[in-house]
């Protein structure tokens, strides 16, 4: 069964359980790129939030890329999922090639999705940390540590669909987790989109360049209620309480 049409369609759905957070002052929307990004467009734009991203990498298993035994987000923040290493008999220098590799395209992601526009400051807000979906977590986890080390004055994640162990799990290092859908069987995520396409850089900067602009434009007139983008659906489905 597919749960979403896209990662817009995704965002829209799980945007509905933030609802309670529309016209709340101090309230930011973090991404993770990229699947994450336009997951969260479609929540800071109902909810009338600033949009910013927070890079983490995961540190996939040579040869095995998609098993993680890590992940590394930005502020210097590393994540080490010893059980995995230690199935593996990873060695050391296996793991610190990987984290040294994804350091460099973290970096560079930072360069190009930012457009020279510095990161929103996080400390004393309410953050909403947003991903597509959640198999083992790591990258969720890296970035909640991550945005621990900022300040913020409560820390919510949200997604479309994650395995409810991992939900859970992640409820102890968030002050919330919201998951949409929680299937015992997530096999993997794309499973429960009908369009799963890659997201590009490309993507993701315009996203954050709509949202920004947005924002500005809140700022200076007040009354602006609709934040989304020209020609955007504002349609959405309810879905019930999970």
């Amino acid at each position: 069964m597919r749960l979403f049409q896209d990662r817009r369609d995704a965002g829209r759905q799980l945007a509905q359980r933030l609802d309670r957070f529309i016209g709340m002052p101090d309230v930011l929307v973090l991404g993770l790129p990229r699947g994450g990004v336009p997951v969260a467009y479609e929540v800071a734009a109902r909810i009338g939030a600033p949009l910013d991203v927070l890079i983490v990498r995961k540190l996939g298993v040579p040869g095995h890329s998609e098993l993680a035994m890590g992940a590394i987000a930005s502020g210097g923040v590393q994540v080490v999922d010893q059980r995995v290493i230690n199935m593996l008999n990873i060695p050391r220098d296996s793991f610190e090639a990987v984290a040294e590799r994804e350091r460099g395209e973290l970096e560079r992601r930072e360069h190009i999705f930012r457009a020279g526009r510095p990161p929103l400051d996080i400390a004393g807000r309410t953050v909403i940390l947003v991903d597509d979906g959640l198999a083992t977590g790591a990258s969720m986890a890296a970035a909640i540590d991550a945005i621990r080390t900022r300040g913020p004055a409560r820390l919510v994640g949200a997604v479309p669909v994650a395995p409810p162990d991992t939900c859970e799990a992640l409820a102890t290092r968030a002050d919330e987790m919201i998951c949409l859908y929680t299937p015992e069987e997530l096999y993997a995520v794309g499973l429960w989109y009908a369009d799963f396409t890659q997201t590009s850089d490309a993507e993701v900067r315009e996203l954050l360049e709509v949202s920004h602009a947005a924002t500005s434009d809140r700022a200076t007139h007040p009354g602006t209620t609709d934040p989304r983008a020209a020609g955007d659906d504002h349609r959405t489905r309810r879905q019930p309480d999970r």
